[in-house]
């Protein structure tokens, strides 16, 4: 798709996704919706930096990897043993063996054996390595207890790679395994995509920082939450913040807006149209551009995604914005929705593999919207837990995936897609 249709299309999605409610306007279908996410963060130009080798973990490498040289760099023992040369028995060097980290051993003569270890270097002239429990030794005289084959249990030079060979594309993810390959090859640094910058922003005059709710007044359950979370999908969380939703909160709403240095800001409540709701009004003086406005999603149809001019100066100059609805568990599924894929995208990480698990029970939905409820998976099937309104988080903390339920629900046995919590799939390396 060219980068004009990908556009029209996000315009479109905006277009009918406006008064998910009613106003004769419908929402933007789920899919959609997690499409135009993605395809926002990939229209980004992605930034890249240079990092030692433990701080690039969860990144994704911006430049091939490359061999710097020849893995291994000689020829190696592979097994702890005796390296032989030519036909046995052979005669045992007294008083010389090869140690892994030593200068290489002197050459064997033909008929020659001498003791060796794993990762030591080859001597020069040799046959096999017979390892320690094949062979037997009798006074000077080793004998092997099967045959021996020429080069067997040798590592030769080369073997892994050679200088040049391109071990891993750009776009590949750092895990601890290829943190373990560079080393290995040689590298100090790696060059990858910095972690998608965010700053939440967590609005309301109804939220209480301690202690039980009280007078109408409700703990702030998603401050707690959403960093964390954001964390496990890959994102640097650089602020926090709580406003009211008096003028001066709607100000500095405006503000983050305009000016945070954040990839992406995530706000939470205010995406509706009451009377002190002022995502919206935000967004329309600040000149954003609305790519998402509603999801035929429950919970969380509220839910928007945003793209806004440039911050400070020297950033790239495209942001976004996601908004969250107020309601816990809709917040969620807003995360799961838009902010996921946006920010994979943002971090250079491809779409996560879809999956689907058949349900056990039968599941009510929507009449015309998509359901995402929280289920434990067990080896066979996805179980369905109770406490899933959109204010509850009682039934995703006991959850390992949300299961994605078409309009009008599923029967028992029904393949549903799934969607994986981030800390039961692995978080940050999946």
């Amino acid at each position: 798709m060219t980068a004009d249709a990908d556009h029209a299309l996000d315009q479109a999605l905006a277009l009918v996704s406006r008064n998910p409610d009613g106003g004769g306007h419908r929402a933007a279908p789920w899919l959609r919706a997690r499409e135009a996410a993605t395809r926002a963060g990939s229209a980004v130009r992605g930034r890249s930096h240079q990092v030692a080798l433990p701080d690039a973990l969860g990144e994704v490498l911006a430049a091939p990897l490359e061999a710097l040289g020849d893995l291994p760099s000689f020829d190696t023992s592979a097994m702890d043993g005796w390296a032989v040369a030519g036909p046995g028995p052979w005669t045992l060097r007294v008083g010389d063996s090869a140690l892994a980290g030593s200068e290489r051993p002197a050459p064997l003569a033909d008929g020659e054996a001498v003791r060796i270890a794993t990762g030591a270097r080859i001597p020069a002239d040799t046959t096999a390595v017979i390892r320690s429990e094949h062979s037997r030794a009798a006074g000077t005289q080793l004998y092997a207890d099967r045959p021996v084959a020429t080069g067997q249990d040798i590592r030769p030079r080369g073997q892994e790679c050679r200088s040049g060979d391109l071990l891993l594309p750009a776009g590949s993810l750092v895990t601890p395994a290829v943190l373990g390959l560079a080393a290995a090859a040689g590298y100090d640094e790696l060059i990858t995509r910095p972690r998608p910058r965010v700053e939440i922003l967590v609005l309301g005059d109804e939220l209480l920082t301690a202690g039980p709710p009280h007078d109408g007044l409700i703990r702030d359950a998603l401050s707690p939450m959403l960093g964390p979370w954001l964390a496990r999908l890959g994102a640097e969380v650089i602020a926090t913040r709580r406003l009211g939703d008096d003028p001066a909160g709607a100000a500095a709403l405006l503000k983050a807006v305009n000016d945070s240095p954040a990839d992406l800001v995530i706000t939470t409540g205010g995406t509706a149209s009451g009377p002190v709701d002022h995502v919206h009004p935000v967004l329309a003086e600040a000149g954003a551009e609305l790519l998402v406005d509603g999801v035929a999603v429950r919970p969380g149809h509220p839910m928007l995604l945003a793209r806004l001019g440039g911050g400070t100066p020297g950033q790239d100059p495209v942001r976004h914005l996601v908004g969250l609805p107020g309601n816990p568990l809709a917040a969620v599924s807003g995360l799961l929705t838009l902010a996921e894929p946006l920010l994979r995208a943002l971090a250079g990480r491809g779409a996560r593999p879809r999956y689907a698990v058949p349900v056990r029970g039968d599941v009510p939905g929507h009449p015309h919207d998509t359901r995402l409820v929280p289920v434990l998976l067990t080896d066979e099937h996805a179980v369905p837990l109770r406490y899933n309104g959109p204010a509850m988080l009682r039934g995703v903390a006991a959850a390992d995936a949300l299961a994605v339920v078409p309009p009008n629900g599923a029967k028992s046995g029904q393949d549903l897609e799934i969607l994986d919590l981030p800390w039961a799939s692995g978080g940050c390396f999946t």
